[in-house]
């Protein structure tokens, strides 16, 4: 198949639709299939075409430079230029995804959309939301099948956009992280200053909740004295968590930083070494991160929202309330903590399925789109092994 995966960003940039996008991508070039990914590059700096791990990639200029809703007529042009078999929608939440839409009706190729939906910390974002899903929702509904990372956010968007329900199939994102090194960050962090690791993990976005940890990490040092709170992303919201933590006199147990996109096994070093995986987000659908957290089997705090708490239900991780102040956040990370290790016959969604269930989907689209059958439902993927 010939399978364009349309997205506002791609690696090098960092996130979980990035992160989606390769695992699925590469391990669908490894069975045979084209995979281009169309994408855009803000910056201006990145190549405009280029081969990397067995996929195209097809960067097209965005507009604005500084800001994260990339509004760029090239991805309208490109979806027409060539000829595609099938169109993945990967995300929802920028101008990227109606231009797309509309290049796809157009062209009359056969689409699905993946919302991949996040959170967002400007109030006024979060309050045009709905009219944003109103708008989109004469697009949306064209999809030959939409999909959904969590159950969740199935029941979420049905609802929002008064889309039946039967519409959406679910495809988690997988959990997987190459195995640590052992031999760098992970023994290094082990062993400095000698005290328990903390890590809060994701986009520095004040939505994300890593200044939640922090306020509630003088409390749990009353409870575990040398504990220690790696914070690992990059965002806009960097300097305000750096002034939190001197204001509140951290500096010698707090370390903000990134790990790039490229170092996998360095960010396995880093989680295989933490005592703790601390995600205190107000809205996730499926968080990659914590699923990489929970590859490797370490112990992990959320919030109790969203796509979140449907993992807390599966036993995967505990969660304390969204509201709670930071003497309740501290012990439930020091509980969280001293919990017995996460079992290894734990069940995890996998890249290998992740990438099966989508190739189903495809072909069912395909097949659909061909004999003029209309929209393809599959309610009964998720148990699906169809053969590659």
């Amino acid at each position: 198949m010939r399978i364009v995966m349309v997205a506002a960003r791609y690696l090098p940039f960092m996130g979980g639709i990035e992160t989606h996008i390769h695992e699925v991508g590469t391990r669908m070039t490894a069975l045979g299939h084209t995979v281009t990914v169309l994408t855009t590059d803000p910056t201006g700096k990145l190549a405009a075409q280029e081969d990397v791990d067995g996929l195209r990639i097809v960067r097209v200029p965005a507009r604005p430079k500084n800001r994260d809703y990339y509004f760029s007529l090239g991805i309208f042009g490109r979806l027409l230029q060539d000829s595609w078999d099938v169109i993945h929608f990967q995300g929802y939440n920028t101008f990227v995804a109606p231009i797309g839409l509309l290049a796809a009706v157009r062209g009359r190729t056969p689409f699905v959309l993946t919302f991949h939906s996040g959170g967002h910390s400007s109030s006024l974002r979060r309050a045009v939301r709905p009219l944003q899903h109103a708008m989109l929702r004469p697009l949306v509904r064209r999809a030959s099948q939409l999909i959904a990372v969590s159950e969740f956010e199935a029941a979420f968007f049905s609802a929002r956009m008064r889309i039946d329900r039967d519409r959406f199939v679910v495809v988690p994102n997988g959990a997987w992280l190459p195995q640590p090194s052992m031999n760098g960050e992970a023994s290094s962090a082990a062993h400095e200053h000698g005290g328990p690791l903390i890590v809060s993990i994701g986009r520095l976005e004040r939505y994300k909740g890593h200044h939640r940890v922090i306020e509630a990490f003088p409390e749990l040092l009353r409870l575990v004295p040398n504990a220690r709170l790696r914070i690992v992303g990059s965002g806009p919201y960097e300097q305000a968590l750096r002034h939190l933590v001197e204001r509140m006199a951290l500096t010698d147990r707090v370390k903000i930083e990134a790990i790039p996109s490229t170092e996998r096994v360095r960010l396995a070093d880093l989680l295989s070494s933490a005592a703790l995986v601390v995600l205190l987000s107000e809205y996730e659908a499926h968080p990659v991160a914590i699923m990489e957290a929970l590859s490797l089997r370490r112990p992990i705090l959320v919030s109790d929202a969203t796509g979140l708490r449907e993992l807390a239900q599966k036993g995967l991780c505990r969660a304390v309330p969204v509201a709670a102040r930071p003497r309740t956040v501290a012990a439930a990370m020091a509980d969280a903590m001293a919990a017995p290790p996460a079992s290894e016959q734990l069940a995890l969604p996998d890249w290998d399925t992740c990438t099966r269930e989508l190739i189903c989907i495809y072909r069912r689209v395909l097949n659909g789109f061909t004999t003029g059958a209309g929209t393809v439902i599959d309610r009964g993927l998720g148990a699906a092994q169809p053969e590659l």
